[in-house]
């Protein structure tokens, strides 16, 4: 075994068993390439990513390879979901040398860890114009003999790009125009898949921020922009509908796969992410407090009770990162039926039910069966002459019947060490079921998590991004703590706990104090204390989580009203003004700040509840204020927070005040006065 043979990354662990003399992220190993001269592999993957199994069983499982690996690299391995800002830098260069990235990420460094040549997946031989990982091996040591002086520069040129490329502050501003969201609604629209939903071709991904985008301007623009408003939820619905029925979502046991393969989302690449279902379960949970359609609640459900099934253990509430795509070796094992598997389960399954997954005896895909909604539950219940109530009743029945037979199944493998980030996206998503579905149990399980994760990651004055086996590791990156921040803020708005607003202050001072530099507008995504890749960058595209910096913009808003925090004001404005223009141009990358965008023009504002209202009153509230409405509930002897100075917090008759700027109007005691309030404030 080699070094990994001691990490907490499973990834890292699945390659401890190879000929290659791998090396952890550290300084170890560019020691080691100093003393001997020698140019460092970096090579980066995920547990759950497939062609890094393909690549490790082809090549770092082959003897010859490895020993050329060994003999003229010094030869890392990185878990990318450990060490984002290691991921996010050489996958810029990977980008500005070959215009594309993936992981496997493979990237040729110098000592000094700048990156010089890269690639993602070789084969072992040459095949349809790729070059192999041998032939690209014995490459790299040709250069790094022959022409030293070429690969010093070509890395020194590289850097320098990416330097430049890091700092986004000095982006021009620009001022915020009423016009803008509708705008940023037609640019995204451009890229729509009208007949299938989603964005783009394939290989298609959730698009979770742009189908927010979409959802809150239909609730925000109802009355000023009817007909784009019904076109904006349009095709929001069309795309939640048309994912919830493919291959995508896994129609026996809930979740949602990373991304789907085709342009109508029934291929998946089978891989489960804690991180898109957490914010999936956010959206489908507000298109049912939008549209109150049953099946999104459905699988608001079916998700949260795949995450807790399957990314958990029962007696800690922590959530794993992922599951692999491959059981058995083979993609898509788990979740796929040859028709003898199906058959096996007859006579008990009812042809009505195969009919609606889709199954075909020779399979539809690959030879075997993809499970997805073929036809609609009208359909079947007209052509099987079911009744709504027999037919709800035979597919549940079925589902816990496939659900049990899949049970015996070889598992896909589980990376189960856990992410500060990804868990308080959970926080988020089940925070808004509960608010949605008005499920308390789910606030519950909000509440215990966000303990866990404040009493976890924090040790001794400093916040750090992993957990696995008792243990915290590895120190906080910005989208840690900005993710953490705004679930205590979302939990704190929903369970009227204030003490949980003052800790996401707390919070915010810390990045403040780790992630910041004076004249700069936005945050850096490592903190000062990592020095251990050339260029520190700051983030602030939408990738497949959201951007931390924009996500630390609505922070800042929403903290600096509560806390009447001035500098926390003008700075998220500064960075709203800076991207303003990115997020018009090209809204489906910037998504989030787009949303921001929408929330500003609409008008920022809070709502400050006093008194003791009874909880229908507040299950109107939450059901009809957009995200451009912070709420804070007042809680007797609860801590003093400056936006209630002054103001009776004593239980009694509900009191709602509505504030704009810091400047409040006059309290109202019936909820629906305030909403007609906020309308006209809008």
């Amino acid at each position: 075994m080699n070094r990994l043979q001691f990490a907490h990354s499973p990834y890292l662990l699945q390659h401890a068993h190879n000929p290659v003399d791998w090396f952890p992220w550290g300084e170890a190993a560019f020691e080691k390439a100093r003393r001997e001269q020698k140019p460092v592999l970096v090579s980066i993957g995920y547990a759950a990513c497939h062609w890094c199994h393909v690549m490790e069983k082809e090549s770092f499982e082959d003897e010859e390879t490895a020993e050329l690996m060994n003999r003229e690299f010094v030869c890392i391995k990185v878990d990318r979901e450990e060490h984002p800002e290691v991921d996010h830098f050489y996958m810029d260069a990977l980008q500005a040398l070959a215009g594309h990235g993936g992981w496997p990420l493979n990237m040729f460094v110098t000592p000094d860890r700048r990156p010089f040549y890269g690639g993602t997946y070789f084969p072992p031989r040459p095949v349809q114009g790729r070059n192999s990982w041998k032939g690209v091996l014995e490459a790299v040591v040709e250069v790094w003999k022959k022409q030293p002086d070429q690969v010093i520069q070509q890395a020194a040129q590289i850097t320098a790009h990416l330097k430049q490329a890091s700092l986004t502050s000095t982006l021009d501003p620009r001022s915020a125009v009423p016009g803008l969201p509708r705008e940023i609604l037609e640019n995204i629209l451009k890229a729509a898949d009208r007949e299938f939903g989603g964005f783009g071709p394939a290989p298609k991904f959730p698009g979770s921020f742009a189908l927010q985008y979409l959802l809150t301007f239909a609730q925000l623009h109802g009355s000023a922009h009817p007909e784009l408003s019904e076109e904006a939820m349009g095709h929001a619905r069309l795309s939640l509908d048309c994912m919830m029925s493919g291959g995508l979502y896994d129609q026996v046991g809930g979740g949602f796969a990373r991304y789907s393969t085709d342009r109508y989302w029934f291929a998946p690449h089978f891989e489960k992410m804690l991180y898109d279902n957490a914010l999936l379960i956010s959206v489908y949970a507000d298109a049912f407090r939008l549209t109150g359609d049953r099946k999104y609640k459905e699988v608001v459900v079916r998700c949260i009770d795949f995450c807790n099934r399957s990314l958990r253990e029962p007696s800690v509430p922590v959530y794993f990162c992922a599951l692999d795509a491959d059981s058995e070796g083979v993609e898509g094992k788990f979740y796929t039926w040859s028709d003898s598997e199906w058959e096996a389960l007859r006579p008990s399954v009812h042809p009505a039910v195969k009919e609606y997954f889709g199954l075909r005896p020779g399979g539809n895909w690959e030879g075997t069966n993809i499970l997805y909604r073929a036809t609609t539950e009208a359909q079947i219940q007209t052509s099987y002459n079911l009744s709504e109530t027999s037919w709800e009743k035979l597919l549940e029945e079925t589902r816990t019947q496939l659900l049990a037979a899949r049970a015996g199944r070889v598992n896909p493998a589980l990376d189960d060490k856990a992410l500060l980030s990804w868990n308080a996206l959970m926080v988020l998503a089940l925070t808004d079921a509960a608010a949605a579905l008005e499920e308390p149990d789910y606030l519950r399980q909000a509440g215990r998590l966000l303990d866990f994760l404040l009493e976890t990651f924090f040790l001794e004055g400093r916040w750090f991004h992993a957990y696995k086996a008792g243990e915290a590791y590895l120190e906080a990156n910005l989208d840690d703590l900005s993710y953490l921040i705004k679930a205590l803020l979302r939990y704190s708005e929903h369970a009227g706990r204030l003490k949980y607003l003052v800790r996401a202050a707390e919070i915010a001072d810390y990045v403040d104090q780790h992630f910041s530099e004076t004249g700069q507008v936005f945050y850096f995504y490592s903190p000062f204390s990592k020095q251990d890749i050339p260029v520190r960058k700051q983030e602030v595209y939408d990738g497949a989580t959201p951007s931390a910096n924009a996500v630390m913009a609505y922070n800042l808003r929403a903290l600096s009203a509560a806390f009447h925090h001035a500098a926390w004001q003008q700075r998220a404005d500064k960075m709203l003004d800076a991207m303003q223009d990115a997020a018009l141009r090209h809204p489906t990358s910037f998504a989030l700040w787009a949303q921001l965008l929408q929330c500003r023009v609409q008008g920022w504002m809070q709502v400050i509840i006093l008194g003791d209202p009874e909880e229908s009153q507040i299950s109107v509230l939450r059901q009809s204020l957009g995200p451009n409405v912070f709420v804070l509930k007042a809680e007797a002897g609860g801590p003093d927070i400056p936006a209630m100075k002054g103001l009776d917090r004593l239980p009694g008759t509900p009191r709602y005040l509505l504030c704009r700027e810091w400047r409040g109007t006059p309290p109202e005691t019936d909820v629906r006065e305030l909403l007609r309030q906020i309308k006209k404030s809008e």
